[in-house]
């Protein structure tokens, strides 16, 4: 195993430098800090954070992490982690990635304070990951692919969950089809938009650029992706939003401008969140298992805390829940 002497040597600065830079103290400038950072990361450098912890054996807390805590996708996420760590008698501490290599999100990572962590946050480098993996101390992703023997993956079926959402607009009688998407960054994103244009494919319409709009999964993008799908004076018969919060910005921006949903055009979402039932009109999406997610990757996490084998890889499947934003076209 290296050691802060080792990286010390390797950035060429004094084990006390490295010492502060490791701890993100502002007594090191930044460009010291990354040299530092650089070396540790090339060593494989993990600093034993519970050592200092009385050498303790557990924390009896498991870490969830998340790109943002405020997003209305998470609450159910979070309840399903919640209730498994509760009935096992340990804690949960869940912590957003914001902050880069100071986040506490990434001190969990490196000094290992938790037993576990499970991770739904695509800022979080798959290096970071991988040099934390350990079999002592289990990882689960959520919604990323990463090939370590001791990170576990959960994933849900985007391409076949968008898949459908297109389809069921086809069946409708809906010929023109717009996709406004989460960012270009984003694993679901990417997955969904293969959906879109597998369903497209499939049934010979032809996929256009121009329909295909970023809303970076915001409700607020959605809102401003509308409008410039409005502005271009050629709207589709139908709208798929990658997520909820887009669809319900989308509905705000159609219903400004005088267009009415489902009458003028249709809209389906993805990922049920508890809004989508409540908006007008009430959302046609598609079901994400979020609670099972959270539950299935924190009872990973106690297996393999307990040493049981199990699976690296778990695909969920959505489900469509069909409300009143569709039209059926061919009625």
């Amino acid at each position: 195993m290296p050691t802060i002497k080792d990286v010390a040597k390797l950035a060429g600065v004094a084990v006390s430098t490295a010492s502060y830079a490791l701890n993100n103290s502002n007594k090191v400038k930044e460009e010291t800090k990354n040299k530092v950072m650089k070396a540790a990361e090339e060593l494989n450098y993990q600093k034993n954070g519970l050592a200092s912890d009385l050498k303790r054996t557990s924390t009896n807390t498991i870490a969830l992490i998340l790109s943002d805590l405020s997003g209305p996708y998470y609450s159910e996420l979070i309840k399903g982690v919640q209730d498994i760590t509760r009935t096992h008698g340990f804690d949960l501490i869940a912590c957003s990635s914001i902050g880069g290599s100071a986040s506490t999100a990434l001190k969990f990572l490196r000094e290992k304070r938790v037993d576990g962590v499970i991770i739904l946050a695509h800022n979080i480098k798959d290096e970071t990951i991988q040099s934390s993996a350990r079999q002592d101390f289990p990882i689960v992703v959520l919604d990323r692919s990463l090939d370590n023997e001791f990170v576990n993956e959960i994933e849900v079926d985007n391409v076949q969950g968008a898949f459908t959402a297109t389809e069921y607009l086809i069946h409708k009688g809906h010929q023109e089809i717009a996709y406004i998407s989460g960012p270009a960054n984003s694993h679901d994103n990417e997955l969904r938009l293969q959906g879109y244009k597998n369903a497209l494919n499939h049934h010979q319409l032809p996929y256009r650029s121009k329909w295909k709009i970023s809303g970076e999964f915001t409700r607020e993008g959605g809102y401003k992706a509308t409008k410039m799908l409005i502005a271009q004076n050629d709207l589709p018969e139908g709208i798929f939003y990658g997520n909820d919060e887009m669809a319900v910005g989308g509905l705000q921006a159609l219903k400004e401008n005088g267009i009415t949903v489902p009458e003028d055009i249709s809209v389906i979402g993805f990922d049920d969140i508890q809004l989508s039932e409540f908006v007008s009109p009430p959302l046609t999406t598609m079901k994400q298992p979020k609670y099972e997610a959270g539950a299935l990757a924190v009872h990973l996490i106690f297996q393999l805390l307990s040493n049981e084998k199990v699976e690296n890889y778990y695909k969920l499947s959505t489900e469509l829940v069909e409300r009143e934003s569709v039209k059926d076209r061919n009625a």
